[in-house]
């Protein structure tokens, strides 16, 4: 190559590496700034100066949580509990309560009671497909919460002041009380069945389950959700856990029938999707 085109690549090829340094500054910026833009606005507040926790008037959307309470290496899907705030070696389980536990992700989940259309209280609640939304009546003083996903079912939040009745009929919702701490909604159930899974980890629980959940919607497409077990049939201390839930803008409630057409037996169980499985 002669002397003078080694000498004009050089020199373009300096150019060049100058263009870039300068660029990388700026990308850096505009990255920046771009970060700053998108960053979620502050939670939206009522009349009263409460946050909301459905959407805002004249504007639709729901929550969405795929959320897990206990990190698990033997989940069958251990990925997906990577970033839950308790190791499932730190969460109080007796003895048989863990053996059901690892047996029934061993069987990956497959008598999962929710699968078969079956409502879901507690934690499993707001991981059912498609979302949740909170309905607010104040001059009712209630809160409704609709999963999607589910049977048809919603859950009654009493905001009146009362009391747990003294005499229940379990069910899988139990009696939820309710009461604003703050920005943050805390509800107090009691009075559960054992015919369902209380969260998507396998963990099991007893009659005896006493959960003190709180909602806070630290801002406009986060809604922080924290869990209190105390069940003493299942573990041995009450615990606590927890995750984040994400707004989806525009979507709503829609007609969804669980029982219509559901081939989840019959993918996991074959020709013996025609029996009812003994739950573990």
């Amino acid at each position: 190559m002669p002397h003078r085109w080694i000498h004009r690549f050089l020199m373009l090829s300096a150019s060049a590496v100058a263009c870039v340094l300068a660029v990388i500054p700026s990308m850096s910026q505009n990255a920046g700034r771009g970060a700053a833009a998108t960053a979620a606005a502050p939670a939206p507040r009522g009349p009263n100066g409460r946050p909301l926790l459905g959407p805002r008037p004249g504007e639709k959307g729901v929550w969405q949580g795929d959320g897990r309470l206990a990190i698990n290496p033997n989940s069958y899907e251990p990925r997906s509990s990577v970033n839950a705030l308790i190791h499932i070696d730190n969460v109080p389980l007796q003895s048989w309560a863990r053996a059901v536990v690892n047996e029934r992700h061993a069987e990956f989940l497959k008598y999962e009671p929710h699968a078969r259309c079956k409502a879901s209280g507690g934690p499993r609640e707001f991981v059912t497909p498609y979302g949740v939304e909170f309905v607010e009546f104040p001059e009712l003083q209630r809160i409704y919460i609709f999963d999607i996903g589910g049977p048809h079912t919603f859950r009654t939040i009493h905001m009146d002041g009362r009391k747990h009745p003294s005499e229940l009929i379990p069910s899988a919702y139990g009696d939820s009380i309710g009461r604003w701490d703050g920005d943050s909604l805390v509800i107090d159930t009691v009075g559960f069945t054992e015919k369902f899974w209380m969260n998507r980890d396998g963990l099991p629980h007893t009659d005896q389950m006493h959960l003190t959940e709180r909602f806070t919607r630290v801002d406009l497409n986060t809604l922080k959700y924290e869990v209190t077990i105390d069940d003493l049939g299942a573990y041995t201390a009450p615990w606590t856990s927890g995750f984040n839930m994400r707004w989806t803008d525009g979507q709503e409630l829609f007609e969804y029938i669980c029982q219509d057409n559901n081939h989840f037996p019959d993918s996991v169980f074959g020709d013996a999707g025609t029996a009812t499985p003994t739950l573990p």
